[in-house]
C-alpha cells in the first residue's frame, strides 16, 4: 500500500498531490543529510475535509493524533530514532502544535524536550503546502541546535537544509522537472557539496567536492569563482561539453550532468534555491564516478565478448551441421542417412539458441520467439511429404540460457517422435503447450511443457520418470531420441517427464521443469 493512501481517501487531494509527495520522499534524503536530522512525514488520523471545515480548506480535527507515513534518517550523522516510526502515532504533546502549523501553513520550531526519542532536542514542524492546501506535515528532529560549536561545513549544510524546507513549505521543492531515482553514480551530500550564490559564484566547497574537482584538474582557490569558467577548460581542448553542463554548473536548472577529463569523471547535480520571486543561489552535488564508469565499460566489454562467443559458437555449429548434411548425401544406406540427418537437426537446434543469445543483451532467451520457428520446422522436417498441422498454446516467457538449450532439444525430439511414431503416415495435429505454475511450500515455480498428438496412441498405461530412473537403457520401440529426452530432463532440466494417453486419442507427453525463484 502506498504511503499516500490516507490522502487518497479524501476528495480534497488529487493525483498531482500524491505524485508530488512521492517525489519529495524519493529525494528527502538530501535534506536529512544536510540537516543532520531525522525527517518524519505525518498525516492527521481525524481529518476534516474542506466541505466540512467551514473555511474551504481541510484540516485536522481538534485533538487529532498524527500518524507517521514515512521516515528517513541522515547518512551524515547519528539518528534520533533507532526504530522505524512508520505506522506509529507521534506523541500527543505534538498534536496541538502540528495542527496549528497545518492551519497556519507556516513552519514552527518546538524547542528542546518537545519531541520523543533518544536525545531529541529540537523539533521543527514544516507543513507541506501545494496550491494553497496543506497536504501533510514534515517534522525535522535534530539532536542539537545549529550553532552549538558547529563547523563551517555544518553551518552551510544546515542553512541549505533550512532553505530547502522553506521551499518545500511553499511547494517549490521538489521540482517535477528534476531527475528522480538513485541512478548509478548519482551524487549524494557525503560525496561532495558546493554552494553557489545568486551570481553563480562559489561560496563554499566541501572537502570531498574539492578533492573531486582537483582530480578533474582544477587547482587553486575556488571560492568566488564561477565553475563554468573552470570546468570546461579542465576537460581538454578536444572535449565537447554536454549541453546540460552550463545550466547545471550555474545552478539554473535542477538537472544532472557528467563530465570526463583525462584523469577523472565527475557527476554533478544541481538543486536551485529560490523563493516565489527570485533565485538566491544553488546547491551543487558532485561525485567522482571514475571507477564506476570504468566498471561499466568493463561490463559492456564483457557483454560484447559473451555475445561474440555465442555468435562464433553458432557459426561453428552451423558448419558442423553443413558437414553432416554433406556426409548424409554420400550415404548409400537409408539408416545411415537418417541417423546423420537427425544429428544435423540436433546440432542446428543448439545453434539456434546460440544465435538468439548472440543478439541478446542478457543471458535470458525469449523462448516463445525461439521455439515457435523451431517447432514448425521440426514437424516439417520429420514428415516433409505428410500433412501435419502445428498449434501452440500458452507462453514460455524468458528462460535462462542453461535451460533454453536442453529444453529446445527435448521439444525437438518430442515433436519429431510425435510426427514419426504418433501420427505415422496419417495427417494430424501436433500441439505444443506451456504453462507456468507459481511456487508452493513443497517447491519453487515450475514450467510445464506438453507435446501432444491426435495419432494412434501409445496403447499402454501412463509412464512417469525422473531422477536416476530416467537413465535406464532404451526399452522396446525406443530409439536414441527418447534416451536423449530422458537424460536431458533428468540431468539438465532437473525435471520429470510423463507419457500418457491423450483424451480423445493420441499421446500426451508432459515435461515439468523447475524454475529459479524470481
Amino acid at each position: 500500500m502506498a504511503f499516500t493512501e490516507p490522502l487518497r481517501r479524501s476528495e480534497d487531494f488529487g493525483p498531482g498531490d500524491y505524485e508530488w509527495l512521492h517525489l519529495l520522499v524519493g529525494d528527502w534524503q538530501l535534506v536529512s543529510d544536510l540537516g543532520f536530522a531525522d525527517l518524519v512525514l505525518s498525516f492527521p488520523v481525524d481529518y476534516i475535509p474542506a466541505a466540512g471545515s467551514g473555511n474551504g480548506r481541510g484540516m485536522p480535527a481538534p485533538g487529532s493524533a498524527f500518524e507517521v507515513l514515512a521516515h528517513v534518517r541522515p547518512l551524515t550523522g547519528p539518528t534520533v530514532f533507532h526504530q522505524d516510526l512508520v505506522g506509529e502515532l507521534l506523541p500527543a504533546e505534538l498534536s496541538g502544535p502540528l495542527r496549528a502549523a497545518w492551519v497556519a501553513r507556516r513552519p514552527d520550531t518546538l524547542r528542546a524536550g518537545a519531541g520523543r526519542g533518544e536525545g531529541a532536542r529540537q523539533v521543527t514542524a514544516v507543513p507541506l503546502v501545494r496550491n494553497g492546501r496543506t497536504l501533510a506535515v514534515l517534522t525535522v528532529h535534530t539532536r542539537r541546535r545549529a550553532g552549538e560549536g558547529a563547523t563551517r561545513q555544518e553551518l552551510v549544510y544546515r542553512e541549505t537544509a533550512d532553505l530547502l524546507l522553506r521551499m518545500a513549505n511553499e511547494g517549490l521543492w521538489p521540482d517535477f522537472s528534476a531527475p528522480t531515482g538513485s541512478r548509478r553514480g548519482a551524487p549524494r551530500v557525503g560525496d561532495g557539496a558546493i554552494r553557489l550564490d545568486a551570481d553563480d559564484r562559489v561560496v563554499y566547497v566541501s572537502p570531498n567536492a574539492d578533492s573531486s574537482l582537483r582530480r578533474l584538474g582544477i587547482d587553486g582557490e575556488l571560492v568566488g569563482e564561477r565553475l563554468m569558467d573552470l570546468v570546461p577548460p579542465a576537460l581538454g581542448a578536444g572535449s565537447v561539453p554536454d549541453e546540460t553542463l552550463a545550466p547545471v554548473l550555474t545552478g539554473r536548472m535542477p538537472w544532472r550532468t557528467e563530465v570526463s577529463g583525462s584523469r577523472a569523471s565527475i557527476s554533478f547535480r544541481s538543486v536551485p534555491l529560490k523563493d516565489r520571486s527570485s533565485r538566491f543561489g544553488a546547491l551543487l552535488l558532485c561525485r567522482d564516478v571514475t571507477e564506476l564508469r570504468r566498471r561499466d565499460l568493463d561490463l559492456v566489454s564483457q557483454e560484447a565478448t559473451v555475445r561474440e562467443i555465442h555468435h562464433r559458437v553458432k557459426n561453428n555449429l552451423q558448419t558442423v551441421s553443413a558437414l553432416l548434411r554433406l556426409q548424409a548425401r554420400r550415404m548409400t544406406t537409408p539408416e545411415a542417412r537418417h541417423g546423420l540427418e537427425q544429428a544435423m537437426r540436433r546440432v542446428a537446434t543448439i545453434a539456434l539458441v546460440h544465435e538468439t543469445l548472440s543478439q541478446s543483451f542478457t543471458q535470458n532467451v525469449d523462448f516463445d520467439e525461439l521455439i515457435e520457428r523451431q517447432f514448425r520446422l521440426a514437424a516439417e522436417v520429420a514428415a516433409p511429404e505428410q500433412s501435419v498441422r502445428t498449434r501452440m498454446i500458452g507462453e514460455f516467457g524468458e528462460l535462462p540460457a542453461r535451460l533454453a538449450t536442453p529444453l529446445a532439444l527435448v521439444i525437438n525430439e518430442l515433436v519429431t517422435n510425435a510426427v514419426e511414431h504418433g501420427l505415422g503416415r496419417r495427417p494430424g495435429t501436433v500441439t505444443l503447450g506451456a504453462r507456468r505454475t507459481p511456487g508452493t511450500e513443497d517447491g519453487g515455480p515450475r514450467l510445464e511443457v506438453v507435446v501432444s498428438d491426435d495419432g494412434a496412441g501409445m496403447g499402454r498405461p501412463a509412464v512417469e520418470e525422473s531422477g536416476a530412473a530416467a537413465f535406464r537403457q532404451a526399452g522396446p520401440g525406443e530409439g536414441l531420441g527418447m534416451q536423449i529426452v530422458r537424460t536431458l530432463v533428468a540431468s539438465e532440466l532437473d525435471g520429470t517427464i510423463r507419457w500418457a494417453p491423450r483424451e480423445g486419442g493420441g499421446t500426451e507427453v508432459t515435461v515439468s521443469v523447475r524454475l529459479e525463484e524470481p
